[in-house]
C-alpha cells in the first residue's frame, strides 16, 4: 500500500495559483494596450504613408496584433 509522503500547503498553492492569475491578468491588460496604441497610430497614417510603409488599412489589425504578442 502507497503511503503520502509530500502534502501540499493549500494556502502557499492558493497563493501561487492567485499570483498567475494576476501576472496572466497583467500581461493581457498589456497586450490590449500595445494593440489599441498600435491601431490607433497606424489608423491615423493616410493611405499614402501606409502605402510608404508596404501595409494596406485592411492590415492594420493584423499588424497591432503581431505587435501586442510581442509583449513578453
Amino acid at each position: 500500500m502507497a503511503a503520502l509522503t509530500h502534502s501540499e500547503n493549500r494556502d502557499a498553492s492558493l497563493l501561487g495559483r492567485m499570483n498567475a492569475w494576476a501576472a496572466d491578468v497583467r500581461l493581457r491588460v498589456e497586450r490590449f494596450r500595445v494593440f489599441r496604441q498600435t491601431l490607433s497610430e497606424m489608423g491615423a497614417l493616410n493611405n499614402k504613408e501606409l502605402a510608404d510603409l508596404g501595409l494596406h488599412r485592411s492590415e492594420l489589425r493584423r499588424v497591432a496584433y503581431q505587435a501586442s504578442r510581442e509583449v513578453c
